[in-house]
């Protein structure tokens, strides 16, 4: 079967970490997300993606390969030009040509929600799109679905204010598709899911349906707070990713006597923590990464050779790849990366 991964952004709400690196490799608990992403197809049968790239694509092509690592296989359609969520899929047509049924996801999504189900779900009702909704108590960050009595879509609303949303159940950027969606997407245009082909959809009252997943874990990784909660959900154990090792510290690490680690941590190999330094979780201190004398980490998220100084705070901070914090330096709740 066959799936999309729609990874062409630019994932300007994590700037300034996502100058370095692209959206598809934006790691949580030591690994890129689209890895993530790809484990979480293939556990589905999905053993054919295609995937758009756009911004830094070369090393995304060289982290994730030919898709074999992954026992998959990946098809690169590189942009010259961001066309939009439904632009990219629209250049993938004659790649689906030989697909009833499809699956677009996101790169940035973190989920379990049951694909199988919601194509079966699909299928059944023959849809023409049918988008994958988990409930949340709190909908002002995200995009809010309203359905009809036969779950058929009949209304959107994007970052409602508190009070003012008509649902709570959340659109998650999973889909199912049949192939007749690309009969709504015109050629050579940039064009987007949510604000043109959706409502277009849903004015006709087409076979636009939702498929709720009660019980789903998922989240958005493209903002620093999602990105947070995501990373702490994962090594507290509320979500583990097919594959990954949530928790623990690298055989290579480099733990010197009199250094603390307490709490859920993941430390990566090759990792440094020097002597009087405290690591306290959820913490992720990435590959190569160094914590030094004295220096505090709690509840912060370092990427791969991150060089924290000693005597530095740091809570409910994300460092990018290869910054280097000064010595004595407090960070708390922000982002930090080289330009």
């Amino acid at each position: 079967m066959k799936a999309m991964i729609l990874a062409g952004g630019l994932s300007t709400r994590l700037y300034p970490l996502t100058r370095q690196v692209p959206k598809p490799l934006v790691p949580v608990a030591g690994e890129p997300n689209a890895a993530h992403v790809i484990r979480y197809l293939k556990r589905y049968g999905f053993n054919e993606i295609a995937i758009n790239i756009f911004y830094l694509p070369d090393s995304i092509r060289e982290a994730l390969g030919d898709g074999s690592r992954f026992g998959v296989h990946l098809e690169y359609l590189h942009e010259r030009e961001l066309m939009g969520s439904a632009g990219a899929l629209k250049q993938m047509e004659s790649y689906f040509s030989d697909s009833d049924d499809f699956i677009v996801v996101g790169c940035d999504d973190l989920t379990d929600l049951p694909l199988d189900a919601l194509l079966a779900r699909h299928r059944a009702i023959r849809a023409i799109a049918t988008s994958g909704l988990v409930p949340r108590e709190r909908v002002d960050q995200y995009g809010v679905v309203v359905l009809d009595d036969d779950e058929r879509i009949v209304g959107f609303q994007e970052k409602p204010a508190l009070g003012t949303e008509r649902s709570r159940l959340v659109n998650t950027g999973i889909y199912a598709f049949s192939r007749a969606i690309f009969n709504e997407i015109p050629a050579a245009t940039f064009y987007d899911f949510g604000k043109q082909v959706f409502p277009a959809l849903e004015a006709a009252r087409a076979a636009f349906f939702g498929f709720r997943a009660p019980e789903a874990y998922w989240s958005d990784i493209g903002t620093p707070e999602e990105y947070r909660r995501a990373t702490y959900d994962v090594l507290e154990g509320r979500f583990v990713p097919i594959g990954a090792r949530p928790v623990g510290v690298a055989d290579d690490a480099e733990i010197a006597t009199g250094a603390r680690i307490e709490g859920k941590v993941w430390i990566g190999a090759g990792a440094r923590i020097e002597r009087g330094a405290h690591v306290v979780g959820p913490s992720v201190v990435g590959v190569g990464a160094s914590v030094g004398r004295d220096a505090l980490v709690e509840r912060s998220v370092l990427w791969d050779r991150a060089e924290i100084g000693a005597g530095s705070r740091l809570r409910d901070a994300l460092v990018g790849l290869d910054y280097r914090v000064e010595a004595g330096s407090e960070l708390i709740a922000c982002s930090v990366a080289n330009e």
